[in-house]
């Protein structure tokens, strides 16, 4: 039987998986963060998690946070409630985007296009808002 060769690559799913929290909340630009969150997820970025699990302290959840190849928060606005709650939890967050700061501007929870969430998406996979290594 010939050698089974063995790829020492990062591809093929041995990188850590990353967790994506969105906000979540009520404006546009919360409800922006889960579609942000879930077409990632699909394409593979990483995995949405549940914010307001997180703000209980729920232990699996925090132990997995810490534990994954990279922490996710999307916020919809500047007041940063996804990140403030994975902050109280002491969760690491290796990349930050908040939607006003990527010229998406709050509104009603309906109002947002199509290319508005193509925007946050981009932003995940180009890296915009990762914390540099300290």
């Amino acid at each position: 039987m010939p050698d089974e060769q063995k790829c020492s690559c990062s591809c093929g799913g041995k990188e850590p998986e990353r967790i994506i929290f969105p906000c979540a909340g009520q404006a546009n630009t919360g409800q922006i963060t889960n579609l942000a969150a879930i077409q990632p997820t699909e394409e593979g970025f990483g995995k949405i998690a549940c914010t307001a699990l997180l703000a209980t302290g729920e232990k699996g959840l925090i132990k997995r946070a810490k534990d994954t190849g990279g922490v996710v928060v999307l916020d919809g606005c500047p007041m940063n409630c996804a990140k403030k709650i994975a902050d109280t939890n002491d969760v690491p967050v290796s990349q930050h985007l908040i939607m006003t700061e990527l010229g998406i501007t709050k509104g009603p929870s309906k109002s947002y296009l199509d290319d508005d969430v193509e925007t946050a998406v981009s932003a995940c996979w180009e890296g915009k808002g990762k914390k540099n290594s300290e």
